[in-house]
This record gives structure tokens, sequence and C-alpha cells, in this order.
């Protein structure tokens, strides 16, 4: 795969040969787990909301299931465990959209293999974390996908940058 981690689980799914990593993202060493199968066609990054986790039962559901399809998934926590003790942090669009650049950072560093298509997938307040990270990310992004998100609460950005654009 190629890809390098802090930590791993040595674990692969034994049908499916998709590869399991326990991962920790930097600069703040936030926790996630990589799937990763034989000739992915992408990594799908996940940016959970209103406090949810790596471990959201949906969330985990949707991974599997694009796994079992061909492409990566990247679950991780946009905030530390101190950081989600504030309630207010879980609706900090800014610093979630942040933390998942830094997530696509991590894995442009990496993927030795290249740079996979990247997509990301955002619940709730995570949607809005999403469209602003590809915004962010100028191009990087080929695909955002919201799953009963809150995308209005990116407003602001996206004006912002449709008029850099214009």
């Amino acid at each position: 795969m190629g890809v390098t981690a802090n930590r791993t689980t040595g674990q692969d799914e034994p049908k499916t040969g998709i590869e399991i990593r326990d991962v920790r993202i930097p600069p703040v060493g936030l926790a996630g787990t990589l799937r990763y199968p034989p000739n992915a066609r992408a990594v799908i990054a996940f940016a959970h909301g209103s406090g949810s986790s790596r471990f959201s039962p949906r969330n985990m559901a949707v991974a599997e299931g694009l796994s079992a399809r061909g492409f990566g998934t990247l679950l991780f926590d946009l905030l530390t465990l101190e950081e989600e003790s504030d309630r207010a942090n879980v609706f900090d669009v800014a610093l979630l959209a942040a933390r998942l650049v830094d997530a696509v950072r991590w894995l442009d560093r990496d993927f030795q293999a290249g740079r996979p298509a990247l997509g990301l997938f955002g619940a709730s307040t995570g949607a809005a974390a999403a469209l602003v990270a590809a915004a962010r990310l100028e191009g990087r992004i080929g695909a955002v996908v919201s799953r009963g998100g809150r995308p209005d609460l990116a407003d602001e950005t996206l004006d912002q940058f449709a008029r850099r654009l214009s």
C-alpha cells in the first residue's frame, strides 16, 4: 500500500485483502483507521460532526461498503479528547476543516506510490467542514458527499472562495 502509520493493527480482512491500519494524523496526533483495499480507486476521508467519532456505526458501515467496492477510507477523530469536552468545538467549522486539510496533506505525504484520488464524506457539521476543506485544497478533492449534513454552515467560506475564482 505504501502508507506509513504510527501503529498498525496488522490486520487484513481475510476474504478481501483489505489492509486495516490504526493511524495518528499530525500535527496533533488525531486517531484514525485507514482501510485500504488492493488497487484502491480513491481514498475517502470522513468528517464526522456533532461530537461523533471514528466509531460512528453509520459511518463505519458506509466505509466498509466503500472498501468492499474498491475505495480506501479514512475514519478519524476531528477533535482531541480535551477538545471534545468543549461542546463549542463541535460547531467550529473552521477547526474541523483545518483537521480535514491536515488529514489530506498527511495522506498525500504518506502514499509512496503517488497521490490517490481523494473524496470527502461529511456528516452533520462535518459536511460543512468537508466543503470548506475542499475549497481550501483548491482542486485536490474530486468529490464531496454529505449525509444529513449542515452545508449551510459553509456559506460564508464558499462565497469567499467563489469571489476569488471570479
